[in-house]
């Protein structure tokens, strides 16, 4: 991604960059299943939204569990609308990097998606992951329905306590309802399906999230 000095301090409503009142084009259908990128989806799907540093890396992560319908990448939780990359990289629209996941909990649960989002990064970071460093990069759970925050705060209180008897410091992922989620340009999508050899920044803790299908908190 880009790698240049970046605030840590996400910027107040007067400091935000105005943005535009229109939509970004971006891509209609996933690039690797070729279902809608923005619905309709299958009666029944639910959607979840995760942010846990480059999205390229994360979003390939989601694509490729079994009872993910699609995946999509954007940007949300920040001020401006309708930001592009460019824009969200300078760190003036308070937006994070996330990634959409549509799926069927027929075949994978909430838990489950939870697991894969707490193993693949450090959520103890801050305002970075890894060499990737800026407030776009946080870590984050935005919410889409009450049993999700239930879950979500729950996972995070067992995974805290596995991090810390590792010697980790306190989880930072922001909880939060989701806000508008801004879909990110079509390039951006399916990234390191369309570039196999591309940028990922992505790395766990070694840390196993003591939830998931068969295992309680």
């Amino acid at each position: 991604m880009f790698f240049f000095k970046k605030s840590l301090d996400l910027p107040t409503p007067d400091q935000a960059l105005p943005g535009r009142a229109q939509p970004l084009p971006t891509a209609e259908r996933h690039f690797v299943n070729g279902h809608a990128l923005k619905g309709p989806y299958p009666e029944g799907y639910e959607t979840a939204i995760f942010g846990l540093g480059c999205f390229w890396g994360a979003e390939r992560k989601f694509w490729q569990t079994p009872g993910v319908w699609v995946t999509a990448v954007g940007y949300i939780n920040g001020i401006t609308p309708n930001p592009t990359y460019e824009e969200t990289c300078t760190g003036m629209t308070g937006h994070a990097e996330a990634v959409l996941v549509v799926y069927d909990p027929a075949k994978v649960s909430y838990d489950d998606l939870l697991k894969l989002f707490w193993e693949s990064h450090d959520p103890t970071q801050g305002m970075r992951q890894g060499n990737d460093v800026g407030t776009t990069y946080r870590s984050g759970i935005y919410l889409t329905s009450p049993a999700q925050r239930e879950a979500a705060e729950r996972s995070k209180a067992a995974y805290e306590a596995a991090l810390k008897a590792k010697g980790f410091t306190a989880i930072t992922t922001e909880i939060v309802d989701a806000p508008i989620f801004y879909f990110a340009e079509d390039y951006h999508q399916q990234y390191l399906a369309k570039n196999p050899s591309g940028y990922c920044g992505l790395g766990g803790t070694g840390v196993s999230c003591p939830i998931g299908t068969g295992v309680s908190a």
